[in-house]
């Protein structure tokens, strides 16, 4: 029978039962991996429950450094019976099946095309450990130490891990250590080792480091200067802010008085925590709130209100499967709309668009800025792809010279000078006015605003006059933000092309990975991957440039796609949709099949003349 023979790229997967401790067996193969200088991209796929419901890890090898899910699996490791048809089923012709061989199966259970490695692990850890948990814990173990011969990864790497893992619990390292080497002996005694995937030191990692996103947001709303967080409970987001509440209790308490110089308030609700963060935009605080796209919808009328009364305030969405309650532990795109467009009225906001744990960083302490600077809700938004999955990404950048930008704050000192204060007036041409805060001056600077309803000095009215001039500043303001954001990326093809594709966020990795694959195909695109909305001109200047345009994302109802379109006035025959929405992380695979599909379709069409309006 042929096996797959691959050093250092190809594609593990661990189909464990939640709960059982699997986890931090598969995090040490993909760790220790990475510790012998060979890249991988783990992926976490989950039930929403606590135990007892089917979970997998994915890990991707490759020392080409590819970092999105390629498609397809080389080596399945089934220790979950339940979902035993459909882990055989996934394994790639001439790959790998590892199994608990404990309890006998029918040969019908097996493909004759794959190759079958049998450990009787569960006997095994019946025999040698008398404690019920022990026997679980130990058995992902035994499992580690098995690959860890029939992969040639280095059990020097992995005895380091524990060490750092179990510091200062010697007890607990002698028996994980002891678990490693029984499924190492057994694996050299009766499995015949080493298998065609094989392990091979490499030093294609550099200094990248190995970081999830939430964790990374977190620090850089640290970075960023946020002093106030509310939040509610809500997967796949909750980490962000307890990310931030361990940083803050390392980096944000005064060390000579022991004074807390911030404050994290876990609300009863979404609705009381975004009114929290409301109230300190207001008065003059950096703030911040966490959740996912239920929480987006309960949040609306505060994030309306925060709009047209212009507060700062900043939003990590970390977006997961939907509608309404969805899937918590899947991953979508599909909250591009809800976000851009929330609240009941006329609003559009601000949105960021990080593609890995570095621009988590990076944009979220840029989403404090822009809130400050433009005066209303910026969005960041991630997803659970990036926000729950360790991801290697380049170092977190900060120069201790960057300085926040609180936009245009007019001070006691500026009212005594005798500046006219008009709270919604624009005086700059950009659409966004001056604000001062609460108890700036004793008599001068104060204002009260109630909703869209005022002129320019904040006076109550319902004058259409002054509606008009609020809401059209308010447009000139987000025309200002265009060129604020974080500004596309554009990678122009080897060979000139009239075809070109957007992508954007977790998208980015599978993306980059397809690029190569198509143009091995002949199929050339140049790329752009959008960062943020609203769109500057450049995105409109792409798409006008090209025939047509593919657009990359993760959601049923293409919704980036129809943003371009709603905010460009672009042709929707110009944008071709390649979408991908079953909750799992989008492949290289999927994206080159669709576009290599969508290019010969439009090979057999008549070009058509574009009329530009």
């Amino acid at each position: 029978m042929k096996r797959i023979e691959a050093v250092n790229d190809f594609v593990v997967k661990f189909a464990n039962v939640n709960g059982s401790g699997s986890a931090s067996a598969n995090e040490l193969f993909a760790k220790a991996i990475l510790r012998m200088g060979v890249p991988v991209s783990p992926r976490n796929i989950f039930p929403s429950n606590i135990q007892g419901l089917p979970t997998w890890y994915e890990v991707r090898v490759s020392e080409a450094g590819w970092l999105g899910r390629r498609g397809g699996i080389d080596m399945m490791v089934a220790m979950n019976p339940q979902t035993w048809e459909q882990d055989v089923r996934e394994v790639e012709s001439g790959g790998y099946l590892f199994y608990d061989s404990t309890k006998p199966l029918p040969d019908s259970a097996f493909r004759d095309d794959i190759n079958v490695i049998g450990m009787p692990v569960t006997a095994i850890c019946n025999a040698t450990y008398e404690d019920p948990r022990q026997r679980t814990l130990f058995k992902n173990i035994m499992v580690l130490g098995a690959l860890s011969v029939l992969m040639e990864v280095d059990a020097a790497v992995i005895e380091g891990l524990f060490g750092e893992q179990y510091k200062g619990k010697e007890r607990l390292l002698e028996s994980n250590v002891r678990a490693l080497h029984a499924g190492r002996s057994f694996a050299t005694d009766h499995l015949k080792p080493p298998i065609g995937l094989r392990v091979k030191r490499a030093d294609k990692v550099g200094e990248r480091i190995f970081v999830d996103g939430n964790t990374a947001a977190a620090l850089g709303a640290v970075y960023g200067g946020a002093t106030v967080c509310a939040w509610y409970p809500i997967t796949p987001s909750s980490s962000v802010a307890e990310a931030f509440d361990k940083y803050c209790r390392k980096y944000r308490v005064d060390p000579a008085t022991g004074e807390n110089r911030f404050a994290i308030i876990q609300a009863e609700d979404e609705i009381a925590s975004i009114g929290i963060v409301t109230g300190a935009g207001w008065n003059g605080s950096r703030a911040f709130t966490a959740t996912s796209g239920p929480g987006v919808s309960l949040m609306t009328e505060f994030i309306g209100l925060a709009y047209f009364a212009e507060i700062p305030m900043t939003i990590i969405d970390v977006q997961r499967g939907g509608p309404s309650t969805g899937m918590p532990t899947r991953t979508q795109q599909a909250d591009l709309i809800s976000s851009a467009y929330a609240s009941h009225g006329d609003t559009k906001h601000v949105m960021l668009l990080p593609q890995d744990p570095a621009e988590c960083f990076e944009h979220t302490a840029t989403a404090l800025d822009l809130a400050d600077r433009l005066q209303t809700p910026v969005f960041v938004m991630t997803d659970l792809d990036i926000g729950m999955n360790q991801r290697l990404c380049d170092p977190f950048q900060w120069s201790d010279e960057r300085r926040y930008d609180r936009g245009k704050v007019m001070t006691a000192a500026d009212l005594d000078a005798g500046k006219d204060f008009g709270r919604y007036k624009d005086v700059d041409g950009d659409g966004i006015p001056w604000r001062t805060y609460p108890g700036t001056h004793p008599t001068k600077g104060a204002y009260f605003t109630r909703g869209t309803t005022r002129d320019p000095y904040a006076r109550y009215s319902e004058a259409g006059p002054d509606y008009l001039y609020n809401v059209q500043r308010l447009l000139k303001k987000f025309a200002t933000a265009a060129n604020l954001v974080p500004q596309p990326m554009v990678r122009a093809a080897a060979r000139k092309t009239r075809l070109g594709v957007i992508y954007f966020g977790s998208t980015a990795p599978a993306m980059d990975e397809a690029l190569v694959a198509l143009a091995k195909e002949g199929i050339h695109l140049d790329a752009m991957r959008l960062r943020a909305f609203p769109f500057p001109a450049s995105v409109n200047d792409f798409i006008a440039t090209h025939d047509h345009v593919f657009v990359v994302e993760q959601n049923r109802d293409a919704q980036m796609r129809t943003l371009l379109i709603n905010e460009l006035e672009i042709d929707p025959s110009w944008l071709i949709a390649v979408l991908h929405y079953d909750g799992t992380p989008i492949t290289a695979r999927f994206i080159t099949e669709d576009i290599t599909r969508h290019v010969h379709a439009l090979a057999v069409q008549p070009r058509r003349e574009r009329v530009q309006t």
